[in-house]
């Protein structure tokens, strides 16, 4: 693409030991935590048992593969996969992210969802006004910070370090052997009277759950840019966003540095591969399906088939009331606090991520005009640009906070479709021949492509007509 400058050649860094890599995939999790763990697979668990969870599982997968091929153009390449993108495919590469980002991320489901939860632990009554005052309440927190890769991933470590081990404890309180029993079951597709899909299941919101079992959309894209913060590989090169009122100002480069494919430096990527893989197989892969599978549990154990679960986010308010009635009413309440700053924190790290992806695609349509010095402006105009949508949305009286997850989602599988196979080919065609995916990776990076395609296709006909 005109504008980008051919590839500088250096040495690939030494990579740094395991705990000190540990990062971007925290905000990766975060990102699922609120939309796909905590609202879409516990609510067709509720509704539909446990026989779906295998999709849940399979979704993660896609994505710890989809988010690994990412990361590998980063750390070999040292820019983001927006720029590698743009350079393959040209220039209509980047206005597709901006419109691909924008448009299923102007939708407040998820803030929507932390207002609703967040009233009830309050004993205060839901409004769209609350929603409101917490979307400008991320703006503020994301203005503030000095670095914003930083706050992201300290946010992220907080709120996932009470919840996940509090969601643990809750579950497996609350849980008897036949619960389990349906789990396993349900881990190989076997439901109640069904395999796979139960015939009656809204295709819409599966493809939607099944999007958002993990990050969702665009967001996977993101890990390439916070790789590249964090200064993995070639990565280190590169400079991060910095606040444009306060803070010292960071050297930030749009092209990346390559290496030469010598003994020394295969030896070190090899070593960098291995540890990001462990990196975010645990923190992601790991923690997110296990987490995904306890919270669907929880729901499945507490109000499954229960009347009013099959509409609304209520679901989870009629969760603490169980959890209230068999331990003690304060943890009840405590699960609706938890679960609301979870969502919170969900829609906190999409604006980070969407913004990001936004500003960093600007500056690509035209370098020259659009400089790279100006990043952190463009991403403050994208962050507000978005809350100042989600109001709007909001004011128009599109309060009801599972409608707009699902619009977000459908949109944002049909995202996925495109970007997993432009992945696929950026990674096999443009990298040297010993750093390209494996055998296997291609054959799951294909599988998934073709799974996103086919049921986008499927329900956007099924919705149609």
């Amino acid at each position: 693409m005109n504008g980008l400058s051919p590839f500088e050649k250096k040495d690939l860094p030494k990579p740094p030991p395991l705990r000190k890599l540990i990062g971007p995939s925290f905000i990766l999790l975060g990102l699922g935590l609120g939309s796909g763990e905590l609202i879409l697979w516990p609510y067709l668990s509720a509704n539909y048992g446990m026989g779906i969870i295998w999709a849940a599982v399979l979704g993660i997968t896609f994505q710890f593969f989809l988010n690994m091929e990412i990361e590998r153009y980063t750390i070999v390449r040292g820019e983001s996969i927006f720029v590698g993108m743009a350079r393959k495919y040209g220039k209509l590469s980047p206005f597709w992210f901006i419109f691909s980002t924008l448009v299923p991320w102007i939708w407040p489901g998820i803030i929507a969802a932390s207002a609703t939860v967040l009233a009830a632990g309050l004993g205060i009554e839901y409004s769209g006004k609350l929603s409101i005052a917490l979307l400008l309440l991320i703006g503020v927190i994301l203005s503030l910070g000095r670095i914003v890769y930083k706050t992201q991933e300290k946010v992220q470590k907080i709120i996932i370090m009470i919840s996940v081990p509090f969601i643990f404890f809750i579950t497996f309180l609350l849980s008897k052997p036949a619960d389990f029993k349906a789990l396993a079951f349900g881990l190989v597709g076997k439901g109640d009277g069904f395999w796979f899909l139960p015939e009656q299941i809204p295709l819409a919101v599966f493809l939607g759950a099944f999007a958002y079992a993990g990050a969702g959309g665009n967001l996977n894209l993101a890990q390439s840019l916070y790789a590249k913060e964090k200064g993995y590989g070639m990565g280190k090169y590169s400079g991060r966003i910095t606040n444009i009122f306060k803070g010292s100002k960071e050297k930030i480069s749009l092209e990346g540095v390559t290496f030469e494919c010598n003994e020394k430096n295969l030896t070190l990527f090899k070593i960098w591969w291995k540890r990001l893989n462990i990196e975010h197989g645990i923190v992601f892969w790991l923690t997110g399906a296990v987490t995904m599978i306890l919270l669907s549990l929880l729901s499945y154990v507490s109000v499954f088939k229960n009347p009013g679960v099959e509409t609304s986010i209520n679901f989870v308010i009629a969760q603490a009331g169980v959890i209230s009635s068999f331990t003690f009413s304060f943890l009840g309440t405590f699960f609706l606090l938890l679960a609301g700053l979870t969502l919170f924190g969900t829609q906190f790290s999409v604006f980070g991520s969407t913004a990001r992806i936004m500003s960093e695609n600007l500056v690509i349509i035209s370098p020259k005009k659009f400089k790279i010095e100006k990043l952190s402006l463009f991403f403050y105009l994208f962050l507000w640009l978005q809350i100042v949508c989600g109001i709007i949305v909001l004011s128009l009286g599109f309060i009801e906070p599972l409608g707009l997850v699902v619009t977000g989602a459908l949109l944002n599988a049909f995202s996925m479709f495109v970007y997993t196979g432009l992945v696929y080919l950026l990674n096999v065609k443009n990298l040297e021949k010993p750093l390209r995916p494996s055998f296997l990776r291609r054959g799951v990076l294909v599988f998934a492509f073709f799974f996103y395609g086919i049921f986008s296709i499927f329900t956007i006909h099924h919705i149609l007509f």
